[in-house]
């Protein structure tokens, strides 16, 4: 879903407009149970829409000379056409293949000729283009963005051309890879019950040789117009110059025509255990992974959620690591966690799932692994977690979250900013989430985990190996 990085990055480290919303500093507040208080950092905020719909987030960051320019279109494979399976995975790489002032390849020469770094994604709830340059590079990002908003170059020959791209992205990194699209494209097709939520997001084949130079047409007028994207702009800038250039590129760009409607995109409760399974020809050794529906954004719940994944499987010290790794020796490692493999707890905006995965020898069955999960899974739902854990919890999830915040030169921030943008109107709602992960209660936690983590909400895919045993010691050496 993610095109290749480039640049020095990957080499140094791998209209009229609405008031601007002025950062506050909130006093610092009790954190419930652990005595710890909340930082008083606060992420500098300024939000604008312009006439023509295109929401604006800016937020300075003066350390290093660079600015990371960020713009999201309200479009992700869950609500692609139903007979289009892949085609907001498609419609990104055809982002890149020219505009009116920029040919085919022209773009990515463009950033790397200026010392800068690109990427984009396509998620669940959005498609995502960046650029990272040196500051004083910030016009001709925005100039560059705003052409391919404005004037893509919509050929038969790029598509074509992109069609086979992304068929030979699918092979490679599914069809053809050991645990390709284990356990991310799996779990949610088994475990959602919508269509929007449950198909093969990363595109059916005979689907995506089916999208025609109309249907690309109608995609981009519809979904890639100001009125359904953001841009936001982190870094070493002015606020009121950087408004300034983006009025110049942007502010003349049409709306889309129509009134974008989004689908139903609502799971309905998950009443009973759910079982699944696929062969895997390359995979040396067998895979277990599980999942269970999440609770609704930015309730109490959903933040009580997010410390039990701390709890549960984030780090050595979780009680999965420590029980199937530890204790039980059943595999060599845990991964897992709310959005996992696609972003993060907090930039997404629909159903979502919290999933753990691991690998594991031929010979451990799936009671034994079951048994081992019911147990961990049991031990939080019947009784309250004490306050040294919670409180450990809280800060690794402080931890992840300035760490996420800060990370790739601004990117980071971008990323949150321009998601709650898109999602909420409201991306100083950024400075909001410590606040409500620090209220969380190991009462909370618990009614959350009888609700939430019942055996009834949860769905098991189990990848079963086909390579044979002789691959799993040569997988076992490496």
């Amino acid at each position: 879903m993610k095109t290749r990085i480039i640049g020095w990055l990957a080499v140094a480290m791998l209209a009229g407009c609405q008031q601007a919303q002025e950062p506050t500093v909130r006093e610092p507040t009790a954190a419930a149970e652990t005595g710890s208080t909340v930082s008083p950092f606060q992420v500098p905020v300024r939000y604008h829409t312009l006439d023509n719909g295109l929401k604006v987030v800016l937020s300075q960051d003066t350390t290093t000379p660079v600015v990371t320019v960020a713009v999201y279109y309200n479009i992700g494979f869950r609500i692609e056409p139903q007979d289009r399976t892949g085609f907001a995975h498609l419609f990104e790489h055809m982002m890149f293949q020219g505009s009116q002032n920029l040919g085919k390849g022209e773009f990515i020469q463009l950033i790397q000729s200026n010392g800068g770094v690109l990427n984009g994604s396509t998620r669940f709830d959005f498609t995502n283009y960046f650029e990272i340059v040196p500051a004083h590079k910030l016009e001709t990002m925005l100039w560059a963005e705003a052409d391919r908003m404005r004037s893509l170059n919509i050929t038969q020959d790029n598509l074509t051309n992109q069609q086979g791209v992304v068929k030979n992205e699918v092979k490679v990194n599914v069809l053809n890879t050991p645990y390709g699209g284990f356990p991310w494209l799996d779990l949610p097709q088994h475990a959602n019950e919508n269509w929007y939520n449950a198909h093969n997001f990363y595109g059916d084949l005979d689907d995506l040789d089916a999208a025609s130079l109309e249907d690309v047409a109608s995609f981009f007028q519809q979904f890639y117009a100001p009125n359904n994207a953001a841009v936001a702009i982190v870094g070493d800038f002015e606020y009121d110059e950087a408004l300034t250039l983006i009025e110049k590129y942007f502010g003349s760009i049409s709306r889309s025509p129509e009134k974008i409607a989004m689908p139903d995109i609502s799971e309905p409760r998950q009443e009973e255990e759910k079982h699944a399974s696929r062969v895997d020809p390359l995979a040396p050794r067998p895979a277990y992974s599980f999942a269970y529906h999440v609770p609704d954004r930015l309730t109490p719940e959903w933040y009580a959620m997010g410390i039990l994944d701390q709890i549960l499987i984030q780090g050595e010290d979780s009680l999965l690591h420590q029980a199937l790794v530890k204790k039980e020796g059943i595999t060599s490692g845990v991964s897992g966690g709310i959005n996992y493999g696609l972003g993060n707890m907090l930039n997404y905006k629909g159903p979502m799932l919290w999933l753990g995965f691991f690998m594991h020898d031929a010979d451990v069955s799936e009671d034994r692994i079951n048994t081992v999960l019911n147990g961990i899974i049991e031990s939080v739902r019947n009784e309250p977690v004490d306050a040294e854990t919670l409180a450990r919890a809280k800060v690794k999830w402080r931890s992840d979250f300035y760490n996420n915040v800060s990370s790739t030169f601004g990117f980071g921030r971008a990323d949150l900013l321009a998601s709650l943008a898109l999602f909420d109107d409201n991306p100083a709602s950024i400075n909001d989430f410590e606040t409500g992960m620090m209220q969380v209660t190991s009462e909370l936690i618990q009614r959350t985990a009888q609700e939430y983590l019942r055996q009834g909400n949860r769905t098991i895919f189990v990848l079963e190996a086909g390579a044979g045993e002789a691959n799993a010691e040569v997988a076992n050496n490496d």
